[in-house]
């Protein structure tokens, strides 16, 4: 239970009157007793149960006041520790670009960051408006900053926000040049916000930050056009940007891709941070999509792409072949072999020219690179070995994939793609779009389909069948409990095969750093990985089965049994995480 002289002392130092009128206001419903005080020490025990500390993709909570929450008196403290980790790294000249998504303090969050930024003599460029995630790792490469803040919770409930953190310019090389922080960055980021003085003291200028241009952002849309293969393009489209900030850079780089035969979801079409339409702002969760099937199946849709509200995701849905008339959403790792294998065969097809021309990006007889995160499918290791390319397995999360060397193309499972990591470290859901179009147009040209593509590389390499289990919880605590659970308890088989490899990864797996969860392998080479959610209150697992496939095999059966696999081992794994 908080104590009372600690919400005084966060009052005290708190520079927003509404948060400061808040807090008060819980503490007087605590003092009158009654049926509001038991609600106002929850809340207040929530608020104060600790720090917001950077995670899977930055600092990430509810907005409202306190330690534990998104509010004015973090964002400053972190903005000067970020500040002053800048000073030390690259001097008192440092510079930072900092970008905002349309959520509730999002603006006035980036303002603050270029207050505090300029206010401690480095130079701050802030884009005029809210624009799409990636427009701000874009930024950050093109101009040379040092550093880029984005402001932003991504595909979280509207209740939240987030601030992500990059490393750019003379503050990082190599690999790591325009990609979210890492250790050991993070942690000596976080011991400068703690070094911090206290919000309220914490010095802001008034003005004398740069805004950035428009043309920026148009070169942006350039970069992203270019990514389109030539050739007319008759492809019919469905777009949503689901109430987010990529409705129209989205469109603008398709339409300058050659794709005109675009419709989108009027009613998710325009940045709304209430989420109207969706219970859940997030492709992935079920109902999501809906307004968008309903639209292609009306039109006649080709292709239904969709961006999650910062659009640094993307998912898609093609036509369904076992329903006509319906759609069916691809899983990231389906559109993750996709996006791999266009990679790989451009690569592999102009690997012999790209040398005898001296234009190899990474250097003579160098070869690039996919790569993934751990827990997506082992899919892209195959296509990468068939196609003579290097293949990477990171830890979750794209400040780990985007930092592979040599990089390529890498992907999370998570409907997050990077396909053109020399302009943005980062996953990026406009060009990926661009990317998915494009394929599945030079596709419709031959009468083929992606689903066709996805046909084929199961009869090359096997069928990769993936499925996650997210079991979402109020106390954060049950997350320990199913692990604790699952260590103690362990687990001798899956789906009548017997385990073979049961790994704790918080001591490190074959080369890669630790990190909170288990690995379980069958004999079959059926696969669970474990591991809590570095953004949500959940413990996710994600379940792969692999089943050979004869070149004569009917690919529905196949899929079908893999799916009997995976709903069993997903009631096995349940059971014993006991939660």
């Amino acid at each position: 239970m908080v104590a009372k002289e600690k919400v005084a002392a966060w009052i005290a130092q708190d520079p927003e009157p509404r948060d400061v009128a808040a807090l008060e206001g819980l503490l007087e419903q605590l003092e009158n007793g009654g049926d509001q005080a038991s609600a106002a020490q929850v809340e207040l025990d929530d608020a104060f149960a600790g720090e917001l500390r950077f995670g899977t993709a930055g600092l990430r909570g509810k907005l409202g006041a306190g330690p534990n929450r998104m509010n004015r008196a973090v964002v400053i403290r972190a903005a000067a520790g970020l500040c002053a980790y800048l000073k030390e790294k690259v001097g008192p000249d440092f510079e930072i670009v900092i970008g905002y998504d349309a959520r509730y303090g999002s603006k006035q969050f980036a303002e603050d960051t270029a207050a505090v930024a300029v206010a401690a003599g480095g130079r701050a460029k802030l884009f005029p408006r809210s624009l799409p995630t990636p427009v701000t790792a874009y930024a950050l490469k093109y101009l040379g900053a040092d550093a880029a803040v984005m402001v932003t919770a991504s595909h979280n409930p509207p209740q939240d926000n987030g601030y992500k953190v990059y490393l750019g310019g003379r503050a990082i090389s190599g690999s790591g040049q325009g990609a979210q922080i890492v250790p050991p960055a993070d942690a000596e980021i976080y011991a400068q916000i703690q070094a911090a003085a206290p919000a309220n003291e914490v010095p802001l200028a008034e003005s004398g930050w740069e805004m950035i241009e428009e043309d920026l952002w148009e070169g942006y849309i350039a970069q992203g056009i270019s990514l389109a293969t030539p050739g007319s393009k008759d492809l019919k489209i469905v777009l949503t940007s689901m109430h987010g900030v990529g409705g129209e850079t989205c469109l603008r780089v398709l339409n300058g891709a050659g794709f005109k035969d675009i419709h989108v979801v009027n009613e998710q079409q325009e940045p709304n941070p209430d989420f109207p339409t969706v219970a859940f702002p997030n492709p992935e969760e079920p109902g999501a999509m809906d307004l968008a099937l309903e639209l292609a199946a009306s039109v006649g849709a080709d292709l239904v792409l969709a961006n999650d509200p910062d659009a640094d995701r993307c998912s898609a849905a093609i036509a369904d072949v076992q329903n006509p008339g319906k759609y069916r959403q691809l899983a990231g790792d389906e559109i993750g072999a996709l996006l791999g294998w266009q990679a790989a065969e451009f690569w592999s097809e102009n690997a012999q020219q790209r040398e005898a021309d001296g234009l190899n990006m990474f250097g003579p007889g160098t070869t690039g690179t996919l790569a993934c995160s751990i827990v997506s499918s082992r899919l892209l290791s195959q296509i990468a070995q068939s196609h003579q390319m290097n293949f990477q397995a990171t830890l979750t999360g794209f400040k780990w994939i985007s930092r592979t060397e040599n990089l390529v193309f890498g992907y999370e499972e998570a409907i997050g793609f990077c396909v053109d990591p020399q302009h943005v470290r980062d996953k990026d859901g406009i060009t990926a779009c661009v990317r998915l179009a494009s394929l599945a147009q030079e596709l419709k040209r031959e009468g083929r389909t992606l689903q066709d593509v996805l046909d084929d590389l199961a009869r090359e390499h096997g069928l990769y069948l993936t499925s996650p289990l997210s079991i979402r919880v109020e106390n954060l605590a049950l997350i320990q409990e199913g692990l604790k659970n699952l260590k103690e308890r362990g687990v001798e088989s899956l789906a009548g095969s017997k385990v073979v490899e049961f790994a704790d990864l918080s001591t490190g797996y074959r080369g890669l750093p630790g990190t909170d969860g288990f690995l379980i392998l069958t004999e079959a080479q059926d696969r669970v990985i474990v591991r809590p959610s570095g953004t949500e209150p959940k413990l996710k697992c994600y379940l792969e089965v692999i089943l050979p496939v004869d070149q004569d095999a009917d690919l529905t059966q196949v899929r079908q049994e893999a799916q009997s696999r995976l709903a069993q081992m997903k009631v096995e794994i349940r059971q014993v995480l006991g939660i």
